[in-house]
């Protein structure tokens, strides 16, 4: 699966303090990365959120940003003006922003002002992102060599279908030449940046940006185990639905899980689904890997020795289905990464590092001996 960035931890976060915020109190901007050149901490699409009082929520970088994007948004606030700014985190000067923090690159940090009354506000159009289960792409625009009337900088146009996009965007110069580069985006699942020039001389630059829904985790079992998998996964903005005998499960659980379901439950798998069994028993695990097998899911995980995983092999070749080297491809057994996990909790970061690994297309090793950058992108 290629690679992919998901920040739908952040975007929730920023929604709900966004729909807090009393606008008649305080004011709003966004601050978003929507350029990185080299290297940089966060990448293209980390957001943050700040309100006029001095909060913030999200981040643009590890620290070293924050403080000086504060000062530019509350400036964009006071003059009700999107501006962007360039951070360049490259240069030896140590008075530069930046230095000394391991950045060592340039970074665009888009700032605009959020009015609540306004159809292209920033933080309303990723909002439609949150519960999607399929890839969203938003068109940000972020620099203009002229003001003009038809459009400003910092708008956000949300592609929902072709139709609907050449509705909402208003330079029918470029509609056909971004919606192929859209079409791309969703292929490739990797957001970029375009600049165009129209026949009347306005320069427009823009970010295409792809945002995927989160991870949507399935965890079989009733045991005590299930809850720190489940802990562990929600830290990390995931979608968990646990697939249990509910009775058996401590009320935490349904407070902590987005879904506590019954064992009959028909699992609804998309490309973003993972499923792992820990239920500690030979006869249940092996009917949940059958009826996961039926699906397209590309991930699931068996807890359990090797040997048990051969058992069912065996038992699937003798009841004339036998395991497909495509089939055993998507089968994780034993499950997790090997760190040395011994506790629940250790065992529960080895197998959620191994379903971050299976999805962003990785192979687990030590970044000291990767020889490429640690972003693809």
């Amino acid at each position: 699966m290629p690679f992919f960035r998901i920040y739908m931890k952040e975007i929730k976060k920023i929604v709900e303090a966004y729909q807090k915020i009393d606008f008649n109190q305080n004011k709003a901007a966004l601050a978003t990365v929507v350029r990185v050149e080299g290297s940089s901490y966060r990448r293209t699409g980390a957001r943050m959120l700040v309100m006029e009082s001095g909060e913030w929520v999200g981040g643009i970088s590890g620290g070293c940003l924050e403080g000086d994007a504060l000062k530019k948004a509350r400036l964009a606030m006071s003059q009700n003006k999107a501006t962007l700014i360039t951070y360049d985190t490259s240069d030896d000067d140590p008075y530069q922003i930046g230095v000394g923090l391991g950045c060592n690159g340039i970074i665009d940090v888009l700032i605009t002002p959020l009015e609540p009354q306004d159809k292209l506000n920033a933080v309303s159009q990723i909002r439609y992102c949150l519960d999607q289960r399929s890839p969203n792409v938003i068109v940000t625009i972020t620099a203009l060599n002229r003001s003009n009337e038809v459009i400003q900088l910092g708008q956000v146009f949300r592609f929902d279908s072709t139709d609907h996009f050449n509705e909402i965007f208003p330079l029918d110069d470029i509609k056909e030449k971004l919606t192929e580069e859209i079409r791309l985006v969703l292929v490739n699942t990797k957001s970029i940046s375009r600049t165009y020039t129209l026949a009347d001389g306005l320069s427009v630059s823009l970010f295409i940006e792809i945002i995927p829904p989160a991870i949507q985790l399935y965890v079989y079992g009733s045991n005590y185990d299930v809850y720190p998998m489940v802990r562990m996964a929600k830290e990390l903005g995931w979608k968990v639905i646990v697939v249990c005998n509910p009775n058996k499960m401590h009320r935490s659980l349904f407070a902590i899980a987005d879904a506590v379901m019954p064992k009959d439950y028909v699992p609804v798998i998309d490309k973003y689904t993972a499923a792992i069994s820990m239920c500690h028993d030979y006869e249940t695990d092996y009917h949940n890997l059958q009826t996961l097998l039926k699906t397209d899911i590309s991930y699931i995980g068996l807890l359990g020795p090797k040997k048990r995983t051969v058992k069912m092999y065996d038992r699937m070749n003798e009841e004339g289905k036998p395991i497909t080297p495509e089939n055993e491809s998507r089968i994780f057994s034993p499950v997790g990464l090997d760190i040395g996990a011994n506790t629940p909790e250790e065992i529960a970061l080895s197998v959620c590092a191994e379903i971050r690994t299976n999805f962003s297309g990785r192979d687990a090793k030590r970044l000291k001996f990767r020889n490429k950058p640690i972003y693809d992108s």
